[in-house]
């Protein structure tokens, strides 16, 4: 691309926000160009904005630091701006609607990392490799919010990436009954153990609406487009524990799976290995070239050694094996602030520029 497309962070001080900002730098199509949050860093720089609050190892990008912050609620400023907008904003769901279309409105594509809109009809829930089709849906959600070009698209719920796309591969063989327990880090909460001392020696085993996330999200990301709305899959059934660890970024899951046609393990393993999407046909900049990486050793994966594979976009499986009461166990392993959360927003933002949803204005 020779102009790369204009982007604000709609929520850039939060710890997602700040995800996207390292994310961008140095991206080959899209460029900073404004920056969100609420009216109190309005008006300061966003190096001042996040002074004493920068959450990431790495340090504030030259190119961001001088962008003076705006003010997320004036919709019509910040989105003069830009092409399009990531959104990670923290406030109440129906105030996140409300924002959230605002933008659309007003010609602007919204790509979100919060959850407000996920169950929304007409709006597309995307892992770009699992359901890419559910981007045509975006065409009957322009009609109700009489836009041409602005629309809303959200990422799912960073628990499911750690054993969804196993099992999407797996389809075939019709998937009846699964069980997961997620074990998930602190920085799915926004925090770190500086911020949240408490989960230091600790683990907390109850996260507020995962479990209904984690059991409900992957039937709609499984669904289908009927009469322009996005109906979920019936099946399978999906019960879930999802549990908060001492471990600062990476979902690690543990799945029990049973199929109507259960496969050998060596099927298992070569669909997992041979598996690809949309954006590996695409060559998209963010995306995996493996998908999915089967590990053979009985200690892996780990969450410190394997959650930034793939520079933190790929998943990892191991330790299938048959199961006494289910057809097949194995554990499955993403990086939640990367896959799970601003990287698996730019890839849903690199899907929709290639396929022509996003262009510059």
């Amino acid at each position: 691309m020779s102009q790369k497309l204009k982007v604000g962070i709609v929520g850039g001080t939060g710890m997602v926000g700040q995800r996207f900002v390292q994310l961008l730098e140095q991206h080959p199509w899209f460029q900073v160009t404004a920056i969100a949050a609420s009216a109190s860093s309005a008006g300061k720089t966003y190096e001042e904005s996040v002074q004493n609050r920068w959450k990431l190892s790495d340090p504030i990008p030259e190119d961001v630091k001088h962008i003076v912050v705006q003010d997320a609620s004036k919709v019509e400023e910040v989105a003069a701006n830009v092409d399009f907008i990531f959104c990670a904003v923290d406030m109440q769901k129906d105030e996140i609607k409300a924002l959230e279309e605002a933008y659309a409105k007003t010609g602007t594509p919204v790509i979100s990392n919060n959850s407000a809109h996920r169950w929304t009809p007409d709006i597309p829930m995307v892992i770009p490799e699992i359901n890419p089709g559910h981007i045509e849906v975006i065409a009957a959600q322009r009609k109700r919010l009489g836009t041409s070009t602005g629309f809303i698209a959200v990422k799912p719920n960073c628990s499911i990436q750690s054993y969804v796309p196993a099992l999407h591969a797996l389809l075939d063989f019709k998937p009846t009954q699964v069980v997961a327990s997620t074990y998930q880090a602190i920085s799915g909460a926004g925090k770190n153990f500086t911020d949240w001392p408490e989960m230091l020696d600790n683990v907390i085993p109850y996260i507020g609406g995962e479990e209904e996330k984690s059991e409900q999200e992957p039937l709609r990301i499984w669904g289908s487009i009927v009469n322009d709305e996005i109906v979920k899959a019936a099946s399978p059934l999906i019960t879930t524990q999802c549990i908060r660890v001492p471990v600062t970024d990476g979902h690690l899951a543990t799945v029990f799976a049973s199929f109507e046609n259960k496969p050998s393990k060596e099927e298992i393993l070569s669909r997992w290995q041979q598996f690809k999407g949309r954006p590996q046909e695409l060559g998209l900049p963010s995306a995996p070239k493996q998908f999915i990486t089967y590990f053979e050793e009985e200690n892996r994966p780990q969450t410190k050694l394997d959650r930034d594979i793939e520079r933190g976009m790929g998943v990892s499986v191991g330790r299938l094996r048959e199961d006494s009461i289910y057809d097949f166990k194995f554990v499955g392993l993403s990086h939640n602030t990367l896959r799970g959360a601003a990287g698996g927003a730019v890839l849903i933002a690199e899907l929709l520029k290639a396929e022509g949803y996003i262009q510059a204005k």
